[in-house]
């Protein structure tokens, strides 16, 4: 018997091991997909999200026989990790996970280290009414996702205020920082590295800098001390007048709206137009609450869906976000009776009906109007974030 060479025996492996459902043969998904079960991974800090999954795990095991598994995250780079570990451990099928929440820097980690399936997004059958055209739903933080992960939601930044204690909108950061100083301990944000500080941080640095241009290219040292600088003048004011002087920090974007609610700060930030709306409904907010944006924008981008290189339901996976991508479930998201994220659908390629599902959704009393957003700012790139994170924690991190 012939001795199988170190390139032939490579060359099997990838044959068995990476042996996947065709996204392209959508009728053979289906098929493949019914009595799987989905382990999701998705950040399980959020009531309303928590809900909407499991009534997106009610819609697909009723249409196609599919268990939706929430697999609650505190931080999404530890499903990266656990996909990592199986890589490196040779465990290249049967994983543990089968889709992640993800977007910006996990995204690309995985997309560098080869740990994604695909590409399958824009085989989806849903894909056909997803807007290419007006939402950034094509590049994830200035990466291309080529098909590697698919959007479910659009975010972009509010910032959310008492009505009953701010007269009118802040325009600006530094219009964030003189209103502080004049009202001391009544704003704050949460800690980073959780996603919503770390926003806070971007948010802060697009605001702050002359020219954006650098930050849609990767961070080099030297362009991020002197790019960042803004920032760090900007703190070293902010801070001491932030809730408790900036020596804690609320942990997640629900603790930062608990504090709003108990009368603790009267301004919080906020990824999703719509969660003031949602708030005041679950009676989490007072209804005094309302949102604003910059004058120059504020930041925007996509939440996606990424599939691990060796899951063990893609079938199921791809299941779940076709279905996400449906006018239905997009509908059901938009609501801030249910969600309130913004959706990721051309309203011109849907049909009547489908369009009289969303016309008939009551966005709330704090929900600002497509126009009064305006067109989101896009993200830098990730490595800006990443150091972001790393600047803020040696100067401010609460141990």
């Amino acid at each position: 018997m012939k001795r199988l060479t170190a390139a032939c025996a490579a060359s099997l492996l990838a044959t068995t091991a990476f042996a996947q459902p065709d996204p392209t043969d959508w009728d053979s998904v289906l098929e493949e997909a019914r009595g799987q079960t989905v382990y999701w991974n998705a950040w399980g800090g959020s009531t309303t999200t928590n809900d909407f999954i499991a009534w997106v795990g009610d819609r697909v095991a009723e249409e196609h026989g599919v268990t939706l598994k929430h697999v609650k995250l505190t931080d999404t780079a530890d499903a990266v990790a656990r996909v990592l570990a199986e890589q490196q451990a040779g465990t290249n099928e049967g994983g543990a996970i089968d889709i992640i929440w993800i977007n910006g820097e996990n995204f690309a980690s995985m997309k560098r280290q080869d740990l994604l399936f695909g590409p399958f997004a824009e085989d989806l059958p849903n894909w056909q009414y997803v807007d290419t055209e007006g939402k950034t739903v094509q590049t994830d933080f200035t990466i291309p996702t080529e098909g590697y992960e698919s959007p479910w939601a659009m975010a972009q930044v509010v910032f959310m205020y008492d009505t009953a204690d701010i007269d009118a909108p802040l325009p600006s950061m530094n219009a964030i920082l003189e209103w502080s100083k004049s009202h001391p301990g009544r704003f704050t944000y949460p800690q980073p590295p959780d996603f919503l500080g770390a926003t806070f941080l971007k948010q802060a640095l697009l605001d702050l800098v002359e020219d954006p241009a650098p930050l849609m290219e990767p961070a080099t040292p030297e362009t991020f001390a002197k790019v960042s600088a803004p920032v760090w003048d900007f703190l070293e004011e902010l801070t001491p007048n932030l809730w408790r002087k900036g020596e804690t920090y609320p942990q997640s974007g629900p603790q930062q709206i608990q504090l709003l609610n108990d009368d603790e700060i009267d301004l919080a930030i906020s990824f999703s137009p719509g969660e003031a709306s949602t708030a005041i409904s679950n009676f989490e907010l007072p209804d005094t609450v309302r949102t604003f944006v910059l004058d120059k924008g504020t930041l925007g981008n996509a939440s996606y869906l990424a599939i691990p290189y060796n899951a063990n339901a893609a079938a199921g996976a791809m299941v779940v976000a076709n279905f996400i991508l449906s006018p239905e479930a997009q509908a059901h998201g938009l609501d801030p009776l249910n969600l309130g994220y913004g959706t990721v659908l051309d309203m011109d390629k849907l049909s009547d009906d489908q369009k009289a599902a969303f016309d008939a959704i009551d966005l709330g009393i704090a929900t600002l109007t497509p126009a009064e957003l305006g067109t989101a700012l896009p993200e830098p790139h990730p490595s800006w974030m990443e150091m972001l994170e790393t600047e803020w924690t040696a100067r401010y991190g609460v141990q």
